[in-house]
């Protein structure tokens, strides 16, 4: 009997965990994929906020890869959970952000200290960084933690590390405290942290501190993690180039406004399941992990089987798709390519994206001697007549009117009668994205009719 109540309560257990995980699956699934039903808050601007919006459209972001925070996914898009502060923050305000990867934590401040990018989501505060940044209001934290290598006792304090060798990607935030309150801790500085930890597995330091949530993603045998450091707390930050107070109000403003339950969402959607798992207590901990671990695998087993299924299915579709496309791309090269005249694209700095034949047979070139090039950087035509069309390109793009004009033109063979007709494309969603561009040849027609 007491067998029987013992596997009730650990069915109970287990179907307390499997509504637990439903319920984080449908959240996640709803953030993802429903995200513009979302309620995302509203942000009320002063006027000079948004003029300055309406001046500085898109914001640079410095971003070094920092998973789960930051980072660029199997398609090279950059995700993570400050993606998603970022994303929310750009529905509610309009802005834009570009990222501009980083390699290394000094380069993301030199970027930021130069003016060649705005902002950075990863960057801890310290007083340093306060002399040449602004910080945003916090939207999370994590503690540090050292690193140790496994083997060796855990390390619990920086008074441990006295006359050992501490390592840390370079203009690290705790840095500068270390060296002052530490003396005697032989500091390393390299470019990463992954280079940091190999420092520690060879054994060439003694110990690293990380952010506790990036410790527990690198498990290794030959490292492991220590005790939290006490007192120092790195909280999730924006870090603002100095000069830009309308740009730290705004993001402010924004932060404030942001949904608590949507930022707690994103937050559990990233980081639920990181943490240190605790050492088992005794025979009876170990058969209950037992029986969860049984009943767990059975589950992912069944999840597996059906996740493989639906993968092949959008795999097929993904292919059928794809071949559907590359058969329009083929029609579209042989349509514009079967054009007796000459037909042509530019982009919004006038550069050659797109060409057909008759217009390689009429300058005497080859499209891949001139792809991405203006008509002022080659020698299709007479120096003046180029300077001359390219001229009329950029004052086009910008008046965004439509060109047809009857023309007489000097080419490298002599000059011609021409009909040019020239034409601003816009993508999808209304974005200007350069010229269609072409010609015929009325030389003879225009002679004949004289």
């Amino acid at each position: 009997m007491l067998f029987e109540r013992g596997w009730k309560h650990t069915l109970k257990q287990v179907l307390l965990l499997c509504l637990l995980y439903g319920w984080r699956m449908s959240a996640a699934a709803h953030l993802a994929y429903e995200e513009e039903k979302l309620n995302i808050g509203t942000v009320v601007l002063d006027e000079e906020e948004q003029q300055w919006i309406r001046d500085n459209p898109t914001v640079i972001v410095a971003a070094e890869q920092y998973p789960l925070y930051l980072f660029l996914d199997e398609h090279g898009h950059w995700s993570g959970l400050n993606s998603d502060v970022l994303k929310r923050i750009s529905a509610m305000t309009g802005l834009q952000f570009i990222y501009r990867e980083s390699f290394s934590t000094a380069q993301m401040l030199e970027r930021l200290e130069t003016g060649a990018a705005d902002i950075s989501t990863t960057l801890a505060m310290n007083d340093e960084r306060r002399l040449s940044l602004d910080f945003s209001h916090a939207f999370g934290g994590a503690g540090w933690v050292f690193v140790g290598r496994a083997g060796e006792p855990q390390v619990q304090s920086l008074e441990q590390l006295a006359k050992r060798v501490l390592v840390l990607p370079g203009r690290h935030a705790l840095e500068g405290v270390i060296r002052r309150d530490y003396p005697s801790i032989e500091l390393r500085s390299v470019k990463t942290y992954a280079e940091a930890r190999a420092l520690v597995e060879s054994g060439e330091a003694y110990a690293t501190i990380e952010n506790e949530i990036g410790a527990q993603l690198y498990p290794s045998g030959l490292l492991k993690v220590g005790e939290l450091l006490e007192g120092k707390w790195e909280a999730d930050l924006l870090a603002v180039r100095k000069g830009q107070p309308q740009l730290l109000s705004i993001l402010n403003k924004a932060l404030e406004a942001f949904p608590a339950s949507e930022l707690r969402a994103i937050r559990l959607n990233w980081l639920g399941g990181i943490g240190p798992k605790p050492a088992a207590a005794g025979w009876q901990h170990w058969l209950r992990s037992s029986c969860w671990g049984v009943v767990l695998v059975g589950g992912f087993c069944v999840m597996s089987l059906l996740w493989n299924r639906r993968m092949a299915a959008v795999i097929k579709r993904h292919r059928d798709v794809q071949s559907e496309l590359d058969d329009q791309l083929v029609f579209q090269r042989a349509l514009i390519d079967a054009m007796p005249d000459p037909v042509f694209v530019r982009d919004l700095e006038g550069r050659l994206i797109l060409c057909n034949k008759s217009y390689e047979e009429a300058l005497s070139l080859r499209f891949e001697q001139v792809q991405g090039c203006r008509l002022i950087d080659v020698d299709a035509l007479p120096r003046a007549t180029a300077a001359a069309l390219h001229d009329e390109f950029m004052i086009q793009l910008r008046t965004r009117r439509t060109r047809f004009s009857k023309r007489r033109l000097q080419f490298n063979d002599g000059n011609r009668d021409i009909y040019q007709w020239t034409v601003p494309f816009y993508s999808a969603n209304g974005e200007l994205r350069g010229l269609l561009e072409g010609w015929t040849d009325i030389t003879l027609r225009d002679a004949a009719a004289e």
